[in-house]
């Protein structure tokens, strides 16, 4: 959680082109998971078979779509506001849990859901101009995304190692994303020195540490424990902002937040209510 909520930030301070940083981000996580990859897990890339390939590309999709949605809202709006909405990622996986498995939407995921469009009207009533709407709008299809990357990721992670399943999902991410740069001309060589050491931090830490420590995470607490600890990120990030950026957050951030998070929570005692109900546990209230 500690290295995700940096990421807002090293984007900021590269200030270069969305698919630029997502790009060279990517590409250099992928190298730099590679390497344990190949020293400890080439057993797992050799078991890997054709049939899990449209998982692995459908999950890369999803993570380069929300990379390149997240990095230019964060030129549209605060950090506040952007990493907030992209953090819902849990009432979509929720809600989407219930709409692919043709499964009645409950009163928690319902309410979530509310709770969730109640917080970025507050945010939208706050906006002072068009850039900002469109910033948390292209935040909250961030986080869709997201919903996308984890629910592929899930199906395929049921037989795929961690790092072989990391290594190949953000090499696929990297190649989508340096098609895309190069494709609408994005600006590649003769970047300041001083973007390319954000990107290769970002690169480094919210990448290559954060994300796969997550992926991590998940074979060893329940998923419900690992959504709790990444709510946090908002809360760094901004605190993060104010000091390194110094920029505050919009006043509408804190009845957001309260209303984002209290959505972000029913969802996930949601989806922990529908996997207890699978698994024949005790269910939660």
């Amino acid at each position: 959680m500690a290295s995700v909520s940096a990421a807002a930030i090293f984007i900021r301070l590269a200030d270069t082109e969305p698919l630029t940083f997502a790009a060279y981000r990517l590409s250099l996580g992928a190298a730099l998971v590679a390497v344990p990859t190949l020293l400890r897990s080439r057993a797992g890339l050799r078991a890997l078979r054709r049939a899990d390939m449209p998982l692995l590309v459908l999950s890369g999709f999803f993570l380069a779509a929300h990379f390149v949605l997240w990095i230019t809202s964060l030129g549209l709006t605060s950090v506040a506001s952007s990493v907030l909405l992209v953090t819902t990622t849990p009432v979509f996986v929720a809600l989407a849990s219930h709409l692919w498995l043709r499964e009645r939407v409950g009163r928690l995921t319902a309410a979530a859901v509310a709770l969730t469009l109640a917080g970025g009207a507050v945010l939208a009533v706050g906006g002072d101009d068009e850039r900002r709407l469109l910033g948390d709008g292209l935040a909250l299809l961030a986080a869709v995304a997201v919903a996308g990357y984890l629910l592929a990721g899930r199906r395929a992670r049921t037989r795929i190692a961690n790092l072989p399943y990391v290594t190949v999902v953000y090499t696929i991410t990297a190649a989508m994303l340096l098609v895309a740069a190069v494709a609408t001309g994005a600006p590649m060589l003769g970047l300041p020195a001083e973007t390319y050491f954000w990107i290769g931090l970002s690169a480094l830490v919210p990448q290559a540490i954060g994300h796969t420590l997550l992926n991590w995470a998940l074979a060893h607490a329940s998923a419900t424990s690992v959504s709790l600890a990444v709510r946090a990120e908002p809360v760094v990030a901004t605190l993060l902002a104010i000091v390194i950026l110094d920029e505050m957050p919009p006043w509408t951030v804190v009845p957001a937040a309260a209303l984002v998070l209290a959505g972000v929570y029913l969802a996930i005692r949601a989806e922990n209510k529908r996997e207890r109900g699978a698994t024949g546990g005790p269910s939660s209230g």
